[in-house]
């Protein structure tokens, strides 16, 4: 972003007249990391260790607890220090840099949604093909594929945010550096990133959506079909999950930013919503609904207790 008027620094504002509920909002954007932190770090750890989880769908879990590290990592960390520190100037290079792994993440995370959903269409339906289509190779190739479009993406993304102008004002009336609230602040024509954002929601957003519903339309067949009914709600269940995640992370992303530029206060709900709260639910959902990774956490809980003994 060009900077027409020497602007060095942003002026964070996402809890305008709220200072007396500082310490509240503090304590409470600190335990939504606390716990996201540390639960999707045990569900690294644990499929790290136990060779039961080294498949294909364990893998594609792994990478989404990641990316949900990531994505508060970006964002929670810098907002606690401005609250503690009562300091809401973010410098330009910070700013950008911000910008720049959240949509690493963003993109990432859209990308494993839809790698776990096809994880699951072959699963269920070409079960005897599994081994042979979704191999170590093939994961692995996935995997580094999905983690470095996501980064080559950012890089096209962030430079032509970078050849914006910003003239009107520095004050950001969200809780860390976004696009949308860095195009309201821009004084020359924002039509190159309108294209490139376009692009991204279909290729980005879009399309993932678009597989992943094809992929559940397939298994839904699939499963209906079904004559056991124990078998037809095991088939389910290893999905149930997924589809909650989905229906969550669309539902939440694509609403905080199709809300009009005026709503800020929704629009700040819904990033909430979406950058916290959302990748600190989705390994409480897929453990509750696992029983491999329940297992797996009781067994290492049982022999940390035993250790203590």
């Amino acid at each position: 972003m060009k900077n027409e008027t020497y602007i060095e620094y942003f002026y964070i504002l996402p809890f305008s007249g709220e200072t007396r509920n500082k310490p509240l909002i503090t304590t409470f954007f600190f335990l939504i990391y606390l716990v996201g932190v540390l639960i999707n770090s045990s569900i690294i750890t644990v499929i790290c260790l136990d060779v039961q989880l080294h498949e294909p769908m364990y893998l594609f879990i792994c990478n989404l607890s990641i990316v949900d590290i990531f994505h508060t990592s970006v964002t929670i960390p810098k907002l606690l220090h401005m609250l503690l520190s009562g300091n809401h100037f973010i410098s330009f290079s910070q700013c950008f840099t911000q910008v720049y792994f959240f949509i690493i993440a963003l993109a990432a995370e859209g990308f494993i949604l839809f790698i776990m959903a096809y994880d699951r269409y072959v699963a269920i339906c070409l079960p005897l093909h599994y081994h042979r289509i979704l191999n170590q190779r093939n994961c692995i190739l996935i995997t580094i594929g999905v983690w470095t479009v996501a980064f080559i993406n950012s890089v096209v993304f962030i430079e032509s945010v970078l050849n914006m102008s910003s003239c009107h004002s520095n004050l950001i009336h969200q809780f860390f550096c976004d696009t949308k609230s860095l195009t309201k602040l821009s004084c020359t024509s924002t039509q190159l990133l309108f294209i490139i954002t376009g692009i991204e929601i279909v290729f980005l957003i879009f399309v993932p959506l678009l597989g992943t519903c094809i992929s559940y339309i397939k298994i839904l067949s699939i499963i209906f079909k079904i004559k056991s009914k124990e078998s037809r709600s095991k088939a389910f269940s290893t999905c149930s999950s997924h589809i909650i995640i989905i229906s969550i992370y669309y539902g939440t992303c694509l609403v905080g930013y199709l809300i009009p530029p005026y709503s800020d206060v929704l629009e700040l709900v819904f990033n909430i919503i979406y950058t916290t709260i959302t990748p600190m639910i989705n390994p409480i959902i897929y453990s509750l609904q696992n029983c491999n990774i329940k297992n797996a956490l009781l067994g290492v809980k049982k022999r940390m207790f035993m250790v203590k003994h």
